[in-house]
């Protein structure tokens, strides 16, 4: 590490550090890579970070979070192209990303078992797993609730005992580039919380031969999210730095809780909780009972929900388990509270919970289990007794009634990557959930592999190829001075006030780009996304006191980011695009070809737009200030007849990139 001093303008300097590598973001991902790269031998490297402990791998979880790998036990045939294809099959993903996350799979899974993370295993010492959702095999693992903070937590001890260096408090609002003939990324720009009211407003320069972007998913964009609060992410910042962004539109929804944000997936829903909802006049509404036909289908649905957790397009008809995502919808929309009850079995028209008559998948998992009790508490402590500790470290009691809402809760969308997980900003790397490695649809835990296979590859690149020579110092300052001065409008009191836009930026997205997705609204809420953008950096975004500042430009990479967002949405929808992954396309023509309906037991609820399998073969890709679109055919999966010999003496010469 190097410390200097540098001028931004008359009486007003700076603090410069210049390191080998930065990474920006402190969770699962990014402290693996740090912890890979300073064993490989790259260890002039610094992480810098918003919040330790304060993102989506310390602070998010669900009953069993799950990590997603190649089988591992028994007589299971498995293989890593058959792991990239039920990665890839899901639709517009990169076929060598698929091939590459599934190779890596058992290094990283193997890892994260060495750094303390308590995957079970049985007296063979193997990692027995479970199917997830679109996982043809039972490659799933958990260890628990917290699988993510415990990999964040045993990264974060080596990390520490590496001393490898940490700039807390400290928020990246600017990506310096050169401006050579190739782009090379030369450092970043930040605002450190804790000299915001020093002349220079906190702004700091970090010069770097590469950066590595890891700073998860955009949490903040939406209104209802599971994501932990102040979440934010670097979409906005990464396309003003000149990257494209891939897939945007393609985000997850789920239920889970407000108070306390956490999925209610697997267990939660398994043991089969009751749902309802209470007005303003704290009238008890049974509303599920107006979508399902009798108590076996309600009950027996809110059971598949456990693992068919994520919204889907797919289970919303035949009265399958995503009508309750609708169901919920409706009722919050219309200005009630909707609410999970673990003391109550669902019911309905006089009809008690009868286990034996429920699908056989749901009676013979709840049979097998033990799991019979009286009521869905006594069923939730008996098989998962830490997903009632959870809330109860949060200060919840189950036996209250939760409340609860559609979430946004993961986009597999981001940053476009190459199969170096490299930008196309020369040494500029993105992993984990800001990058966008998948697509439409994946098994669930595969974000939490990739996130850790990004580290492997950005440090099997930088080992082959070298890090680049520090340079371009020059254009760190000039970013700097215009930081300052953007940050300067900020302290104007004619500048929009910035809690208000996120409100406003947050309630848009919720409303036209969640998974009810209406083609009128999503054009409305892009043209208001566009003028909110071409405005702030004109008036600013004001904030009450200048140890704030960072927050102000916080909203203001949400504003970037939710307009990209808008974008690339509206030109999925409006050039045909239909229901797929997470959520649908309602369309208000009358039943034909490319439309299906939703039924009730109430009768049809909408009409929504089929999806087109062509698609799947494309990327969405956002880039430039004036968020022009181009369309990316998917890379195929590489049909991988490497030679031993000839690999050995590539990866022996350096030649492997």
């Amino acid at each position: 590490m190097q410390k200097q001093t540098v001028n931004l303008e008359n009486g007003v300097t700076a603090e410069l550090y210049s390191f080998d590598v930065i990474i920006v973001g402190s969770g699962a991902a990014g402290l693996n890579c740090a912890e890979r790269l300073h064993d490989a031998g790259i260890t002039d490297l610094a992480i810098l970070t918003t919040q330790l402990y304060g993102g989506t791998s310390c602070r998010s979880g669900s009953d069993k979070q799950t990590y997603y790998k190649m089988s591992l036990f028994g007589n299971a045939s498995d293989n890593p192209t058959e792991m990239a294809h039920s990665l890839f099959d899901g639709g517009a993903m990169h076929g060598d990303l698929a091939y590459i996350e599934s190779v890596l799979s058992l290094p990283a899974f193997f890892k994260l078992v060495d750094n303390g993370v308590p995957f079970p295993h049985n007296r063979y010492g193997a990692y027995v797993g479970y199917k997830t959702d679109h996982d043809p095999r039972q490659r799933a693992t958990s260890a628990g609730p917290k699988t993510s903070f415990y990999m964040a937590e045993g990264a974060l001890l080596k990390v520490k005992q590496k001393q490898i260096p940490i700039f807390d408090y400290t928020t990246v609002v600017r990506i310096s580039v050169s401006e050579q003939d190739k782009k090379q990324v030369c450092g970043v720009i930040a605002i450190r919380k804790d000299s915001a009211e020093t002349d220079c407003l906190g702004i700091t320069l970090f010069s770097a031969g590469a950066v590595v972007l890891a700073t998860g998913g955009p949490g903040e964009l939406y209104a209802a999210s599971v994501y932990p609060g102040g979440q934010v992410s670097l979409h906005g910042v990464a396309l003003e730095a000149g990257v494209s962004l891939a897939n945007l539109g393609e985000s997850q929804f789920g239920i889970t809780s407000t108070a306390f944000r956490w999925n209610l997936s697997g267990t939660y829903q398994q043991v089969l909780p009751s749902y309802f909802s209470l007005d303003s006049d704290g009238v008890k509404r049974n509303f599920l009972a107006d979508y399902y036909r009798n108590t076996r289908e309600m009950a027996s649905n809110i059971f598949l929900k456990g693992y068919q957790w994520p919204f889907s397009a797919a289970r919303s008809e035949a009265f399958g388990s995503s009508l309750i995502d609708i169901a919920v919808d409706a009722e919050i929309r219309a200005g009630r509270k909707v609410y999970l009850d673990f003391n109550e079995n669902p019911s309905m028209n006089g009809e008690a919970l009868d286990i034996s008559k429920l699908i056989p998948e749901a009676r013979q998992y709840l049979e097998k289990s033990g799991a019979v009790q009286a009521t869905p508490y006594e069923r939730l402590a008996w098989m998962n007794p830490a997903s009632i500790d959870i809330y109860t470290e949060n200060r919840i009691d189950l036996r209250e009634p939760l409340e609860i809402a559609v979430s946004f809760q993961h986009n597999n969308g981001g940053i476009d990557v190459d199969y170096t997980y490299q930008t196309s900003i020369a040494s500029l790397f993105a992993i984990g959930e800001i990058a966008g490695a998948h697509g439409v649809s994946r098994p669930g835990g595969a974000a939490l592999n990739s996130g850790q296979v990004g580290g492997i590859r950005v440090v099997q690149y930088l080992k082959s190829k070298g890090v680049p020579a520090l340079s371009e110092q020059n254009v760190l300052v000039r970013d700097a001075q215009w930081v300052l001065a953007q940050s300067r409008k900020m302290l104007s009191r004619d500048a929009y006030d910035h809690f208000k836009t996120r409100k406003e930026l947050q309630q848009r997205m919720t409303n036209a780009a969640g998974f009810l997705r209406d083609p009128q609204k999503l054009g409305n809420a892009f043209e208001q996304a566009e003028t909110l953008l071409k405005s702030i950096d004109s008036v600013g975004l004001s904030f009450p006191q200048q140890v704030f500042l960072s927050d102000s430009w916080d909203t203001r990479n949400l504003a970037i980011a939710h307009a990209a967002f808008l974008k690339s949405i509206e030109y999925y929808v409006n050039n045909g695009g239909g229901s797929r992954g997470s959520y649908l396309v309602v369309d208000k023509s009358d039943e034909g070809e490319n439309t299906a309906k939703i039924e009730s037991a109430s009768g049809p609820l909408l009409i929504y737009r089929k999806e087109s399998i062509e698609h799947r073969k494309q990327r969405i890709n956002v880039s430039g200030q004036d968020l022009s679109i181009h369309i990316d055919e998917v890379r195929p999966i590489p049909e991988d007849d490497s030679w031993y010999e000839t690999t050995w003496a590539e990866y022996r010469d350096g030649k492997l990139f």
